[in-house]
Order: C-alpha cells, then structure tokens, then sequence
C-alpha cells in the first residue's frame, strides 16, 4: 500500500476544531487507499507557557531538561489528534519521536536527525492504523530526550517519509503554496504551481517562512515531492520538486526578504592574525549560521572581516567570540543592527547575465543603499536598512515582472 506523510503546523492545531479538522483531512488520504502518518508540531501557546514556567524557576535551565519540557507539546497534539481519529471510528495510535524511531544527535535545542527506525510505524501500519508523530523531537544515544529546533515538524516528516519510502509530503500550513514574495506585503504576488528544490531552498535560508531548509534539503537529497498547501482552505498547493520547466518561465522567480539581520565586524592588528577558517569553525561548533561574509584587506588599514547572522543568535555569537578571542587573535569586535536582506531567486539566473546589474540599478533609482552583497548560481542578496526591506521587495518584483508570471 503507498504511503504518504502529512505535517500539520501549530496554526492548525490551535483548538479542538482545528484538530478536528486535521482528524478529518488524514481519514480522507486513508480513504484514498494510502497507509497515513501525520506529523504534528508543537501547540505554540502551550508550548509558550512552559517556557515561561521555566524561566519562572530559573534563569539557566539545563538544556535537557527544556528539552524534555518542550517536547511535551508536541506530544500533547498528537495525542489529540489520535483521540479526534478514534472518535470518527479509526484506528489511530500516536507516537512520540523516540517511540517511532527517531535517532539523534547529542545537540539539545538543535539536534540533528541521525536515523529512524520505521519497524515500530510499519507494524501500526499493518494493523490498519493511521499513526500520528510527535514532531520536532527525537531521542540521542544517551536515550535522553532533544528537540529538532526550528522546523522540526516539517523536517521530521521529509525524514519518516524517505525511511518510509512514501509517496510524498503534505505540508499544510497558513498559506495556500509557494508564492513569488509574501503576497501580506507584496500586493502582486502570485502563486507557484511547482518550484525546484534548489530554488525553494534558496528561497528558505533567505526568509521565507514556508519551509524549513533543513526540510528541503532532505526533500532534495531523497527525491520526496512534497507539496505546500493550505490547512484552511482546499486548494491546490505547490509542488516541490527537482526540476520545473525552465525555459517558458520568468528568469527570476522569487523574492524573499528577511528582518532583523545584523552585521558583526570583527577587526585585527595584523593580516597574519587573521584566520577565517579558524572563526568560523567555532561559530559552526556552536550552530551559529553565518550568511553573506566580507573579508576587508587594504594597505594602511586593520584587517576586518564581517558577516551577518540573525537577531536571535547574537548574544550566543558575542559569546563565542568574545570566549575564543585569545586563540582567534582578533583585537575588536563591533556590530550594526537596524539591517534586513533582501533577495531574489531563479535558476534561469545561472544562464541570463545582467540580472544583479538590473538589481542594483533598481535599487539605486529606488535611492535604496546597499550595505553588503552576496550571490550565487541562482540568487542576489543585498543587506539593506530595515525600514527599506518592504519597499526594496516591492520593488524588485515589478523589476522583474513577477506579476506576470506564467507559471502559476
């Protein structure tokens, strides 16, 4: 029998209707004759008072034991949506990650799927049941509990489904697919029917909150179609996939946009000083994602090297560097908030010069300044004033006539 997997975010889990609703969307996939696994995230007000109740308790709460806390919220979904199943009259049994084989690593907050073991979901399976899994959380070699950190719901369910082999991956989320930018701020978004793998993981590491990377290049490096549609409405979605006609479409077929960036700059008394493979080795260690870097060498100045991260890793990278500035060897450190990343992504760029020219000129005519840059085969970033990002992303989907795709 095919199988496929289907993963419900926390917007969909947010009461007993909305799990109702989940309960009803899975009977209708067994109906179609497939053995189903739904995957559910975390119940985010629930999840958001635990975390207060900790910080309550203690200003330094041992990551295993939040792991183990937050973990619970997870579970909590998916035993009710077992419940929602039963009470429609079907077999349904739920899972927590390590209950159906979730193997990690030791990182609390940010484990890494090793393996899972699907022996334990093919014998629910053979008994005629629907199994639900607890999203976002696994259990190390220490058979202590983690946490799969941002996206492991969606990240949970590409990897069940490859170890399954199904057929494919619903993401159902608050959107109704894939669009060309954020259709809440850009009024003339439209919606892909299919998007390459590459393209979508582009898309994911420049801000689109969609998917998760981690997901994608999963998806990828398995060949799982997964498909992005709406939990509120029924409507067709959009696939994702390893290749898409290329040559009818538009060169650039997104724009994705990201908040909250700042750039750390980090200065040395003398270029033998500085190691880039040594700073970024330890900023790896510790899971702090460095975007667009700039490595600054001119006569008569100190070496410098910036890069971006997120709001959120901030404090952790001051940490790490300003505990490592010994062996690092660097003399300063400085950094500047109040900065966004703007981009735009198409694989047709890898074969059509002149699309970063045409960006930069928009830009500039916009009288928009452009701090840093970086690219690749298919995409442009450039790291602008926050309170340009909006007008920025505006602009660059009527420089690209997005508007007019041909391939919603």
């Amino acid at each position: 029998m095919a199988r496929i997997v289907m993963k419900f975010g926390s917007a969909a889990l947010a009461s007993t209707k909305h799990i109702q609703d989940v309960a009803k969307r899975a009977i209708a996939e067994k109906e179609r004759g497939y053995d189903v696994v739904v995957v559910t995230a975390g119940m985010r007000s629930m999840a958001k008072e635990l975390a207060e109740m900790a910080c309550d308790l203690s200003d330094s709460a041992p990551k295993r034991e939040l792991d183990v806390l937050l973990s619970t919220s997870s579970q909590l979904s998916s035993a009710l949506v077992a419940i929602a199943l039963q009470e429609e009259g079907y077999h349904a049994v739920s899972l927590t990650g390590w209950q159906a084989g979730i193997q990690t690593d030791d990182m609390y907050f940010n484990a890494r799927i090793d393996d899972i073991d699907v022996s334990r979901i093919a014998e629910h399976f053979a008994q005629g049941q629907i199994v639900i899994v607890a999203g976002e959380q696994g259990i190390n070699y220490s058979q202590n509990i983690t946490t799969i950190g941002k996206g492991g719901a969606e990240t949970t369910a590409v990897a069940i489904a490859a170890a399954l082999e199904a057929e494919r991956v619903d993401i159902y989320t608050n959107v109704e697919g894939v669009y060309t930018a954020d259709p809440s701020h850009v009024a003339r978004a439209q919606k892909l029917k299919e998007i390459s793998y590459d393209e979508m993981l582009e898309l994911s590491n420049l801000g689109s909150q969609i998917i998760h990377p981690r997901a994608v290049e999963l998806a990828k490096k398995f060949q799982i179609p997964v498909i992005i549609r709406s939990s509120v409405v029924d409507t067709v979605g959009t696939l994702l996939k390893e290749e898409v006609g290329m040559e009818k479409n538009l060169i650039v077929r997104g724009v994705a946009y990201e908040s909250d960036v700042i750039r750390l700059t980090v200065g040395y008394d003398a270029y033998s000083d500085a190691s880039l493979a040594d700073m970024f080795t330890i900023l790896a260690k510790n899971r702090i994602n460095v975007d667009i870097i700039v490595q600054a060498i001119i006569d008569g100045l100190k070496p410098t090297v910036s890069f971006t991260i997120l709001k959120e890793e901030f404090a952790e990278a001051l940490r790490v560097l300003e505990d490592s500035k010994l062996s690092l060897g660097f003399s300063f450190a400085d950094f500047e908030i109040g900065l966004a990343k703007v981009s735009i992504v198409g694989s047709g760029m890898a074969s059509n010069p002149g699309v970063a020219a045409r960006m930069f000129d928009r830009l500039r005519r916009e009288g928009i300044p452009v701090k840093m840059v970086s690219t690749s085969e298919i995409k442009v970033s450039v790291v602008v004033p926050q309170d340009e990002m909006i007008r920025a992303a505006n602009a660059l989907h009527d420089e690209f006539n997005l508007e007019h795709a041909l391939y919603v």
